[in-house]
């Protein structure tokens, strides 16, 4: 990911769900100059950080074999602006996974406030792009351990996530 669009993990629960956080600072360029003079998250950016978090999900899953993009956004309803100051608690779920990508259902809150419900289609591309890596994997990695991943996944049986050996090879 070239852009963060979340800030840490809270928690990752390995084929279920992942919550996590971004906090939004009058600082950050994007929040200025999308409508001058009223400075507010835009909504993209909200479906984008409910995409990621989402989106890492259905990836882990496959130890990051897959490779996953978003494919469409079914619904995104919102309740209200995030703004400046705010910190918005993004939550992923699995609501179905098949051999060709996954559905997710997401939501934003600001404190116990739902601020935006999203369902999300994730695709796996295929064969035609073999040997194509959307991300260079030791890099990949650092973005997530910055993330907390390692720190708060968990595997089914409440085990601590394995990072995969494929990823920690390309670190050496």
């Amino acid at each position: 990911m070239r852009w963060f669009w979340i800030d840490r993990f809270v928690s990752f629960e390995r084929g279920r769900r992942a919550v996590a956080t971004k906090n939004f600072s009058l600082a950050e360029d994007y929040l200025t100059d999308y409508l001058p003079g009223m400075p507010i998250y835009p909504q993209s950016l909200v479906v984008e950080g409910i995409a990621q978090t989402g989106g890492l999900l259905v990836a882990e899953h496959s130890g990051f074999r897959e490779r996953v993009v978003l494919a469409k956004v079914s619904r995104a309803t919102f309740h209200f602006l995030a703004q400046p100051g705010d910190t918005l608690t993004y939550d992923a779920a699995i609501v179905d996974l098949k051999s060709d990508g996954a559905i997710c259902r997401g939501e934003s809150r600001r404190g116990t406030e739902l601020q935006a419900e999203v369902e999300l289609m994730f695709a796996y591309l295929d064969d035609r792009f073999e040997g194509v890596d959307l991300f260079e994997p030791a890099t990949f990695l650092g973005m997530l351990r910055l993330l907390g991943l390692y720190s708060v996944g968990r595997k089914e049986d409440g085990s601590p996530l394995d990072i995969p050996v494929h990823l920690l090879e390309a670190t050496t």
